[in-house]
């Protein structure tokens, strides 16, 4: 037998150790058990191999996509009813088992062949050592991602040494024990930082879904960040550091001690992301926005113009203001297909438009009216969630405010108003409590009375007149209201996001791509990563490459180099300088710029975790409108009076920070240990 054979079998059985063991021979890429030594000095089989590497990263190790695939895309934002509605309950309240919606096997099998690849790649003189090296950062940068995965789903793991284990050992010891939550990040930090040194900082259009430079430091701020976080990061007086997980031998896997120099690098890996060189003013990367445009077209409205704050509405795009851009259409074309992930120059890493059968435009179609798209009504909204949304000059909704500044009797918009233009946002009969938002809650939120664009029916026979019409919400007015199916919105409040103004179900759903990390979001780490430093304290981080150092400290004018930038493409005011003074103040803002910027991104369930929020975010009551009500004079305004919403209950309960692991991985690893609170066998 082969030495190259004996390095392949070595490498499989370490995985066996914490892996599922199906497939493991991946007699997919080489038939006749063909030797390591034969696929990687053949061009397609190494290209194949890569490739299977990247293949574990759909299903449940996708990041958006509908609740068939990525349930964790739904926390106390949105959520998921219909047919699902049993799935949802189960998921919700936790009383799901150790074998549900596992990605451990597939994270693993995806380790593995990437690490099969590494050492094996340079043996193929097929490629010039600049496409080995590319390949190869591929490799390692899909590793490290299997990993970051991992350990944000399940928190620590192991970590399979890259050469493989000695295949003569005893099959016991072979078993691998979870390395500590630090250990983790470290390694996915080295990982990503090395992987970033051989990888293009840009792609050509054919391989726009690979990763590139800013994809391996993007996700390098990612693991840093949470790792910064109360998660593993407690404060002096936090009673809970989850001191109960534990490794096989009785180790604290969670940090235990406060350490103020993990913020101070997330925020210096943030600022690698920012720094970047490129065409976009400089820089490799900028978030999206679209000029804006007094002419209105079928599905694009003319640019409402942003709230004079006289600071951002004084200043062109280029000049660091809003003045000269469209908010509404800058947001919504970012996810909705209207952009090639090439022309996107804030998409750092997507797994491109092809998730399969559950991909965003099957999500979108659950999101669509049944009147008037075909879709389903599936797809919903809290009341929370639709609250947080800021009022267009950056002030916070509030519900008792609207009561007090539009009496009962004057809180529907009326024809008068639409004519004069009072309300540009909405239409007739609409309720003004969705009057004068921000620019994202109108290109996010599907309320009762919007207009849905649905252009692709005038091309269709039977609903070619069901275009730009208005969907209500209320009880008995048609089947988008309360029915006794099952199907509609249990909220009476719908998600617009991702929707294009071409979608309906009765001709086609534009494909969307994945917005797996998006420079919003590496902005936002920025700005919350300087919040928590202390005043006076002064870190000098290097750069990831060595080439530059970074002073990082508590600086309000760097802390607005990130959010600013969110708020200005959004539309919205800037937080006053006392809000940025104020460190508690401003984590609660960056809180809440998350959950409405990444909302339905996949990004809000693991937030609530990290910031260990999801105890108290969870454990409230789902609210929504009273769809129960119609829309005749006496009953339309108790429409929108929140109630609490049985049919989607939730709870939460400590072991649910953590997935479990499931019964079949703990027997096939005697030092695997369980996350507190799941068991150990059937």
């Amino acid at each position: 037998m082969r030495k190259i054979y004996k390095l392949y079998i070595g490498i499989i059985l370490s995985v066996i150790a914490v892996a599922c063991s199906d497939n493991l021979d991946s007699d997919k890429y080489f038939k006749d058990r063909r030797s390591l030594e034969d696929v990687f000095t053949d061009k397609e089989s190494t290209e194949e191999w890569l490739a299977h590497a990247y293949s574990f990263l759909g299903g449940y190790n996708l990041e958006v996509s509908n609740m068939l695939n990525t349930i964790t895309n739904f926390a106390d934002d949105i959520y998921f009813g219909g047919n699902s509605l049993d799935a949802y309950k189960t998921f919700k309240t936790g009383t799901y088992d150790e074998s549900y919606r596992h990605s451990w096997g597939d994270s693993y099998k995806g380790i593995r062949q990437a690490s099969i690849f590494i050492q094996n790649i340079d043996m193929n003189t097929k490629y010039t050592e600049e496409e080995r090296a590319d390949m190869k950062a591929q490799a390692r940068f899909v590793r490290a991602y299997y990993y970051w995965l991992l350990l944000r789903k399940y928190g620590p793991v192991p970590l399979l040494p890259d050469e493989g284990l000695d295949y003569t050992s005893d099959y016991d010891d072979l078993a691998i024990q979870r390395s500590s939550y630090d250990e983790c990040v470290e390694y996915i930090e080295s990982e990503m930082r090395l992987a970033a040194k051989d990888l293009p900082l840009t792609r050509a259009i054919n391989q726009v879904a690979r990763p590139t430079r800013g994809a391996a430091l993007a996700a390098r701020a990612r693991a840093l960040i949470y790792s910064a976080s109360p998660i593993n990061n407690p404060r002096p007086g936090d009673p809970d550091k989850f001191s109960g997980l534990v490794d096989y031998e009785g180790n604290c896997l969670m940090s235990q001690e406060y350490n103020e120099y993990k913020w101070a690098r997330a925020a210096a890996a943030a600022r690698d992301v920012m720094e970047l060189p490129g065409e976009n003013n400089g820089h490799r990367y900028e978030l999206y926005h679209k000029k804006a445009t007094n002419i209105a077209e079928p599905g694009y409205p003319a640019t409402i113009t942003p709230y004079q704050d006289g600071d951002f509405s004084t200043k062109t795009w280029n000049e660091g203001g809003y003045s000269d851009i469209d908010p509404y259409e800058s947001y919504r074309a970012v996810f909705n297909g209207s952009l090639a992930m090439y022309q996107n120059p804030e998409l750092i890493f997507s797994r491109g438009r092809n998730q399969g059968v559950n991909s965003i435009a099957e999500m979108v179609k659950l999101q669509m009216p049944k009147t008037l798209g075909g879709g389903n009504n599936a797809y919903g909204m809290t009341q929370k969630m639709c609250d947080a949304y800021y009022m267009a000059n950056g002030d916070e909704f509030s519900r008792e405010h609207f009561k007090e500044e539009y009496p009962s009797g004057t809180r529907f918009v009326t024809k008068k108003e639409v004519e004069a233009g009072t309300y540009p946002q909405i239409k007739e009969g609409v309720y003004k409590e969705y009057a004068d938002r921000e620019p994202r809650f109108y290109a996010s939120v599907s309320f009762n009375g919007c207009v849905w664009a649905l252009l692709k029916n005038a091309e269709t026979t039977d609903y070619k007149n069901d275009v730009e019409k208005q969907v209500n919400y209320y009880y008995g007015i048609n089947t988008d209201g309360f029915s006794g199916t099952g199907v509609y919105l249990r909220s009476g409040i719908g998600i617009m996001k991702y929707v294009h103004p071409d979608d309906t179900n009765r001709k086609e759903i534009k494909a969307k791509a994945e917005p797996a990390i998006r420079f919003a979001e590496i902005l936002l780490i920025y700005a919350e990563a300087l919040n928590e430093l202390e005043d006076g304290s002064s870190y000098d981080i290097p750069s990831w490459d060595g080439s530059t150092s970074y002073s990082v400290k508590r600086d309000v004018d760097e802390m607005k180099k990130g959010i600013r930038q969110v708020r200005r493409r959004a539309g919205v005011p800037d937080y006053t300088m006392p809000e940025y003074q104020d460190r508690d103040v401003f984590r609660k803002k960056l809180k809440r710029e998350r959950q409405i910027e990444l909302m339905a991104e996949g990004q809000r369930y693991f937030d609530l975790r990290r910031w260990k929020d999801a105890e108290v975010e969870e454990s409230k009551k789902n609210y929504g409108c009273n769809f129960y009500m119609s829309d005749v004079e006496e009953q339309r305004e108790q429409f929108y009076t929140p109630i609490e919403i049985a049919d989607l209950p939730t709870a939460f309960s400590r072991k649910l920070y953590f997935w479990p692991i499931s019964h079949d991985e703990l027997k096939r690893n005697k030092r695997l240990t369980q996350n507190p609170g799941w068991t150990y066998n059937d």
